[in-house]
């Protein structure tokens, strides 16, 4: 049977059950236990250490009032990591090449920070659909584009996260694609390919990290505006 490029995106399912489900909670387990001894091994250190390196970075555009966030944001963070790395891995499913996924982490919580500053500081947050010293004849016209810029923004994380990642995938399978089919035909241009894949896969580790940081720090930005 012939397999569609975009076939790798699609949800696989046993026995009725969607694997999405155990793709998204897999990377749970790599995650480190609580524990009551005073030495760990070297991975729990690495990625405790890493942990809070994530929390320090993403709390630093925010005030004392935004570290409550820290806990959804920081595991929000090693969530998209997670499930990113492992998507590039053979035989997976990436949920985060889902729109709809991304989505439904996108929208509830960038309404959520539009929530808290509407709550907390209203005439501030509806301010900023006005900046200030606009000319008067421009007034309606820049409260429709502000509020449409405002209204698109949880769009946006989702896109970017699904296009980017979409992408990646896309040029490893169609370079891989083209490494099997050119090496018994001609085995210098495959050898050629087969490096082009490989920094080509190191690109994608980088894109895989960086979209995830890219996420959660655009909301923390968000949240930043609200309080």
């Amino acid at each position: 049977m012939n397999l569609s490029f975009f076939d790798q995106f699609t949800s696989p399912y046993l026995l009725g059950i969607p694997l999405i489900l155990i793709s998204m909670l897999f990377p749970t387990l790599l995650l480190p236990s609580p524990t009551n001894r005073w030495l760990t091994n070297r991975l729990s250190t690495l990625q405790l250490w890493f942990i809070h390196l994530t929390t320090k970075q993403l709390m630093l555009p925010l005030n004392k009032g935004g570290h409550k966030w820290a806990l959804i944001l920081t595991s929000l963070m090693l969530l998209l990591l997670m499930t990113n790395l492992l998507g590039l891995l053979p035989y997976t499913f990436t949920p985060t090449t889902q729109l709809s996924m991304n989505m439904a982490l996108a929208f509830p919580l960038w309404l959520a920070t539009l929530l808290t500053g509407l709550r907390n500081q209203p005439t501030t947050s509806l301010g900023h659909l006005l900046p200030e010293g606009t000319p008067t004849p421009l007034i309606p016209a820049l409260i429709l584009i502000e509020t449409v810029s405002l209204l698109i923004r949880p769009l946006a994380l989702g896109v970017r996260l699904t296009a980017n990642l979409t992408a990646g995938h896309l040029l490893i399978q169609l370079i891989s694609t083209a490494t099997t089919t050119l090496l018994p035909i001609l085995p210098t241009v495959s050898a050629l390919t087969t490096l082009i894949l490989l920094l080509l896969t190191i690109l994608e580790i980088a894109v895989a990290m960086i979209q995830a940081y890219v996420f959660v720090l655009l909301l923390s930005l968000y949240l930043q505006e609200n309080i």
